[in-house]
């Protein structure tokens, strides 16, 4: 932010976020403060989430894409000096979808949050659900002539 600069965003946490962030290893504190400071200064703005998460958005922490900030940007309390507010739900580490299941929870789900490409791939193809008649079994095949045995060869001494 450059010097006189106001940010572009208000900035709030989910309690729980906070926890995240007191919990998580020093160096992963400090990527996910600067990087947060980014968002705020409309410098930096992570990717979409899809799916039950829309309307959500996650930032890579790290360099090893071990670790997600997960945010959404909404409309600011009316006593608030931004019209529009940062709200980070989860600081947490990315394998096992760990991150993205905390989320769901803490958003009150009741189910593991789906991202649009799981639906795509858990959903019936609709010519699967149209029934269509089995066909019956043709006549047997023609029955190629049987070819004689080749002879045996016998050796003589």
């Amino acid at each position: 932010m450059k010097a006189g600069q106001q940010p572009a965003f208000g900035l709030s946490f989910d309690p729980r976020a906070l926890t995240d962030l007191l919990q998580a290893p020093v160096d992963i504190r400090d990527l996910a403060l600067a990087q947060l400071q980014d968002v705020v200064n409309a410098e930096l703005f992570g990717r979409k989430l899809t799916g039950d998460l829309s309307g959500y958005r996650k930032l890579a922490v790290d360099y090893r894409n071990q670790w997600r900030l997960v945010y959404a940007l909404r409309p600011a309390p009316a006593a608030a000096a931004h019209r529009m507010e940062i709200h980070v739900v989860a600081v947490r580490p990315r394998a096992g979808n760990d991150v993205y299941d905390e989320v769901g929870r803490r958003l009150g789900m009741v189910r593991r949050p789906l991202s649009a490409r799981t639906h795509a791939v858990r959903s019936r193809s609709p010519q699967m659900l149209a029934r269509r008649p089995v066909p019956e079994p043709g006549p047997p095949p023609h029955v190629a002539p049987r070819l004689s045995q080749p002879a045996s060869y016998h050796r003589t001494p």
